[in-house]
């Protein structure tokens, strides 16, 4: 006969913390988020650590280049998704990198015979201002001049005129000469008042850009996920069919580390895909995977060789797999067993796999309770969805302006290879995600300060300074339907709220 779980799956809204002791010494300000994301061993460092427990869903409608660049500067990362073509993914993802670096190589490179309309495509398609002109339009010729914004405006001009006419020439340029070093090219442009600055050898040749923005950035953001090359980390999302031509093109342009993404991940096809990663590549790339809801599932990619693996079936907003197709877990449950599973192997092994949990949080107390159940870290999609950094439109919906949000077993978005169940089929033969609208929020940074803030405050109150000693600490209770109601105001005429940032991810 079937199998059957003696408890219920309970959700986040079920359990609350207890506070612990708080010594002088546990205060906010001295609360470290830093957690592993890849695998290590036992006396070893992970070889990449998120500065905070936060990635981006990969999805369409959350995790793009935008996206990924805000989540980066505030020291999370997101994962660029792949129900897009290879070409516009890898993209994505070189757009990532070269956004900031301590020395830029330049893509788009102009000759001095191209045209305005030449600068206006390579803008739009890489979305630089500042373009070298070099003597044969490469990355690292003879550099001849510099076209910015500030040197042509296209209502004045033809779309036929040479570069060679507009550009600002070499001799008017100031530059930084090889051998110097970084600190010194930073210096040359706060001395001179610019934005950026050519770095070029002995014979003119352009070796790199270097930026002031990259600079200011630094300073004003001390928790930046940046990678040796001071370049942002970035993550993306693969499937189990295409992964032999995308993985490739992926890791040429310079992901950080990759995820499969799939609904359910106690598959043939995963443990495929990790071991055609791993013969190839060894250890040099990072991939997780998922997601699972149990021990097995757990055990299953463990040894299958996931650097990470992400945990909930059926639990995010615009997820109905569990309504079509009763399969799932709730994600407190689902958590908690996975958390242990990990543990017992940790004891076996000697080898520590962060766990991601991935859906179900509707409030913001619910990323501090998924954190002490044993998450390292949180993917979050909705939360995401509603600032103006995810690729969806804003728009007016009964006066109150909203944000396009649709899942990935959409209609809308048709990912079948996140569904896929092997065969001969390419296709989506029913919905597993809805199209919706989110309230819009505003920029990235505000709410996560907010939310940060929240999450370093209730960790000081179970007596906790890191998520690791959150999760040795933390005491949890099962409440009742109506302790929750008690939880929240009640008995009480409240006066009309000014729109202050809600407590409510919704």
């Amino acid at each position: 006969m079937a199998f059957y779980f003696e408890e219920p799956s309970r959700t986040f809204n079920e359990y609350l913390l207890v506070p612990g002791y708080s010594s002088p010494e546990c205060i906010p300000s001295k609360v470290s988020l830093r957690t592993p994301l890849t695998r290590f061993r036992n006396g070893e460092e992970p070889a990449i650590c998120l500065n905070i427990p936060l990635v981006s869903a990969i999805m369409q409608s959350v995790s793009d280049n935008g996206m990924a660049i805000a989540l980066a500067t505030e020291g999370g990362l997101s994962f660029i998704y792949g129900s897009q073509t290879i070409e516009d993914q890898s993209l994505m993802v070189g757009r990532v990198k070269d956004y900031k670096a301590g020395f830029v190589t330049s893509d788009a490179n102009l000759s001095p015979d191209m045209t305005l309309a030449d600068v206006l495509a390579l803008k739009e398609r890489y979305g630089h201002s500042t373009m070298p002109v070099t003597h044969d339009g490469s990355a690292h010729g003879r550099l001849l001049g510099i076209v910015t914004s500030r040197d042509y405006r296209v209502s004045r001009m033809e779309l036929t005129e040479r570069v060679a006419g507009f550009m600002t020439p070499f001799e008017k340029l100031t530059v930084a000469r090889q051998p110097t070093s970084l600190k010194v090219a930073n210096d040359l442009i706060w001395d001179h008042k610019l934005n950026s600055i050519p770095f070029v050898d002995e014979q003119d040749h352009l070796l790199y850009l270097v930026f002031r923005k990259d600079y200011d950035s630094h300073k004003s953001n001390p928790l930046e996920m940046l990678d040796s090359q001071k370049r942002y980390m970035v993550g993306a999302g693969i499937n189990t069919r295409d992964y032999s031509e995308r993985v490739p093109a992926l890791v040429k342009a310079g992901a950080d580390v990759l995820c499969i993404d799939s609904s359910e991940g106690f598959s043939a096809w995963q443990e495929q895909t990790l071991h055609w990663v791993r013969e190839r590549y060894g250890d040099t790339v990072k991939i997780g995977a998922g997601n699972v809801v149990d021990e097995e599932g757990f055990r299953f990619l463990a040894e299958a060789g996931a650097d990470f693996i992400k945990v909930g079936i059926g639990g995010g907003s615009i997820c109905i797999t569990r309504e079509q197709k009763g399969i799932g877990r709730g994600q407190a449950t689902a958590l908690i067993e996975v958390a242990k599973a990990r543990h017992t192997y940790y004891k076996e092994t000697g080898v520590y796999i962060p766990i991601c949990s991935d859906g179900g949080i509707v409030y913001d107390h619910h990323m501090t309770l998924a954190l002490a159940m044993g998450a390292d870290f949180l993917m979050l999609g909705r939360y995401f969805a509603r600032f103006d950094e995810s690729p969806t439109n804003k728009v007016n919906i009964n006066g109150n302006y909203m944000k396009e949000y649709w899942g990935e077993g959409s209609a809308r978005a048709r990912n079948w290879q996140r569904y896929d169940l092997g065969g001969e089929k390419t296709d989506l033969t029913f919905e597993e995600g809805v199209d919706s609208y989110v309230p819009y929020a505003g920029a990235l940074k505000d709410n996560m300060d907010l939310t940060l803030a929240k999450i370093r405050s209730t960790m000081c109150n179970c007596g906790a300074l890191t998520i690791s000693e959150l999760q040795e600490k933390a005491k949890l209770t099962v409440v009742s339907s109506t302790s929750i109601v008690e939880g929240g105001a009640h008995d009480v005429l409240l006066k009309d709220k000014t729109p202050y940032v809600s407590n409510t991810i919704r």
